[in-house]
């Protein structure tokens, strides 16, 4: 499970919603496995006057948020993250200053999903990956 929130100025985030939307679940996808219909994303386009950022930035910047259940390895994680780097500069033209990723790491057991808690689902999918 990947839960997702995308943040930028909202004059250049909503035209580009969709292409944002699947450059993020197809990286989710290919480097973590993750099943391709589990789009968990929320996009908070910001006015610019409510979203500020270093000079060394352009109107592009962009943060993703990204919460995971634990349990990734190093090399899966960095491969996510190379990915998105990767994708947003070849599908966007976006300079490397201007993307920013964390990711949160928390036990299943921190989760509730479909009225259970999170170490008591059946996952269609790996986590230890």
């Amino acid at each position: 499970m990947a839960q997702v929130k995308i943040y930028g100025r909202r004059d250049v985030l909503i035209p580009n919603r969709a292409r944002w939307s699947d450059l993020i679940q197809n990286a989710l996808v290919a480097s973590l496995g993750l099943p391709k219909d589990k789009r968990f994303q929320r996009f908070f386009p910001l006015d610019g006057e409510d979203f500020l950022y270093p000079s060394d930035r352009t109107s592009a910047y962009t943060i993703l948020e990204i919460s995971l259940f634990e349990g990734r390895s190093p090399v899966a994680l960095k491969a996510l993250l190379r990915k998105l780097m990767a994708d947003a500069q070849t599908d966007f033209g976006m300079h490397s200053n201007d993307l920013e990723i964390t990711i949160f790491e928390s036990p299943r057991r921190n989760w509730g999903i479909r009225g259970k808690i999170g170490d008591e689902i059946d996952l269609a999918y790996k986590v230890n990956v």
